[in-house]
């Protein structure tokens, strides 16, 4: 059985008479790279899931429920129970008094005059019905998901590209010295 020595965690940093500066160097680079991707991509993440989160609270406070009435027979023939929705004219009263129409989604056939509910904004403006708790929490969380991994590719792309720009010049310093120990051995440069 062979030994080979005790494990070294950081192997980057450990005492070894070939390393050289440009191995420290890409070994801070990748440790900053790391850690920029993941302190970048976590808060980038938060603060995008936390604002989507705020703002669908807010328009569940702000928006709200208004009874109104179709003006016109929605288009299409009525389905049991299908779950189709159509476009159809419909009109409601403003928080002002004044009248106010717009195009909702109903059941296909609807007759004018059924009974909708609108959800208009605190200018009476129409809107869409706002997200449940439990949907913006689902949202927040894609969103968040989302511009965390494109805020922290970032970082991790900029660390990548120093690394390779560190290897060529390695690479290229080595052709250096090898064709200068070609050179001392009295071999022609290859």
């Amino acid at each position: 059985m062979a030994f080979r020595g005790p494990r070294v965690w950081l192997w980057r940093w450990r005492r070894n008479p070939l390393k050289r500066r440009s191995d420290t160097v890409e070994a801070w680079v990748m440790l900053g790279a790391w850690v920029l991707t993941v302190v970048c991509g976590v808060l980038a993440g938060w603060t995008a899931a936390r604002s989507v989160e705020q703002g669908l609270a807010r328009e569940r406070a702000e928006w709200r429920p208004v009874a109104g009435r179709l003006t016109e027979r929605a288009p299409g023939r009525a389905a049991a129970h299908s779950g189709e929705r159509v476009w159809a004219e419909a009109g409601w009263t403003g928080p002002d008094g004044s009248a106010r129409t717009g195009q909702v989604g109903v059941a296909p056939g609807s007759a004018a005059g059924t009974a909708v509910t609108v959800w208009t904004d605190r200018r009476g403006r129409l809107v869409t019905e706002p997200a449940t708790a439990a949907q913006a929490r689902v949202r927040a969380s894609l969103v968040g998901g989302l511009a965390g991994v494109t805020v922290g590719v970032l970082p991790c792309a900029g660390g990548r590209y120093l690394r390779g720009r560190l290897e060529r010049r390695r690479i290229e310093r080595w052709a250096v010295e090898w064709a200068l120990f070609d050179a001392v051995r009295g071999r022609p440069a290859g």
